[in-house]
């Protein structure tokens, strides 16, 4: 059986103050096995995470690349790594006029939450930060694990088989992640609980010292991700022709697959390898354009030339 317990009684978090004296202080002694989960937002302001200003004054110094804008949304690739709407800056429950930037570093707010219970109480737990975030083709929001420490963050199923026999290849739950969904359910977003023990999954908690993972082995690499950008934004790069912006796109297709891609997308084409070159004649100049940026696209570059005529190699940078 697994219990989710979300105390009462915090209060407002300031600069400075201290997360595990706060948390213990509020709940009855953790036991071994247990996992803390704590909003992303207490730990940002205990380590004085505030500034001055709006979203938008804070949201270029917090992002790596813009994925995609529509209106006034703005989904960014932030320091951390996680993809979030305005680099997940919070404008909420902090003064008017300044914003609360997520923490520096989440899985080490979480290992030095989890050093801190152990110190105290001598009871060896799992520490995740947790924080709110959007998700692809789904309406609405869920928590998700941004830090974490001495807890497995994915269960492993790979290898093993169902009940039917039939084998799992790939199947690997997020765990933390799941359990920060679940922890928002016991506290609440406007109930004043940013703390939530859980109890029952002791097999995800690791020996006392050994921290793991953390969160971050969550995010996945650049060009790993098969929707690096927005529709309207993985045009646009692609147009642009931009060395710089290559990597979302993944790394470059075998020659064989380009000239597939080649064939079967832009019409009127003559294809040929070349080795390592893929050679594309086009009937006019904007059928080769067309060429180049699906080319670009699938991570091959064209050498400047001939309107008509192509000449692809592998990008290299």
């Amino acid at each position: 059986m697994i219990t989710l317990h979300a105390p009462d009684g915090v209060g407002e978090v300031s600069p400075g103050d201290d997360l595990a004296a706060l948390l213990l202080a509020s709940t009855d002694a953790c036991q071994d096995g247990d996992i803390v989960l704590v909003t992303s937002k207490v730990v940002s302001k205990a380590e004085g995470r505030i500034l001055t200003g709006t979203r938008d004054d804070a949201l270029p110094g917090q992002t790596r690349r813009v994925v995609a804008r529509r209106g006034p949304t703005v989904i960014v690739r932030n320091l951390l790594g996680l993809t979030m709407a305005a680099a997940g800056i919070d404008a909420s429950n902090v003064e008017a006029g300044r914003v609360l930037l997520l923490p520096e570093d989440p899985d080490a707010s979480a290992r030095r939450l989890r050093a801190a219970i152990r110190e105290r109480t001598g009871v060896n737990v799992g520490v995740i930060v947790t924080d709110t975030a959007g998700r692809a083709w789904r309406t609405g929001q869920t928590d998700i694990a941004i830090g974490a420490a001495g807890i497995r963050v994915v269960e492993e199923f790979a290898g093993r088989t169902d009940a039917h026999g039939n084998p799992l290849l790939v199947t690997a739950p997020a765990v933390a992640d799941e359990l920060a969904g679940a922890a928002e359910l016991a506290s609440g977003k406007l109930g004043g609980r940013p703390f939530v023990v859980v109890r029952g999954r002791a097999d995800l908690v690791l020996d006392a010292g050994e921290h793991g993972t953390g969160a971050s082995v969550l995010i996945r690499a650049e060009g790993d991700d098969l929707f690096g950008y927005g529709a309207r934004e993985a045009v646009r790069r692609a147009v642009s022709g931009d060395a710089a912006d290559r990597a979302p796109f993944g790394p470059p297709l075998t020659a064989d697959d380009l000239a597939a891609e080649l064939t079967e997308t832009v019409a009127g084409l003559d294809v040929d390898r070349h080795g390592d070159e893929v050679e594309v004649r086009a009937p006019d100049a904007a059928t080769a354009a067309r060429a180049r940026v699906l080319a670009y696209a699938c991570g091959w570059q064209s050498e400047a030339g001939h309107p008509t005529r192509l000449r692809l190699r592998p990008a290299t940078a």
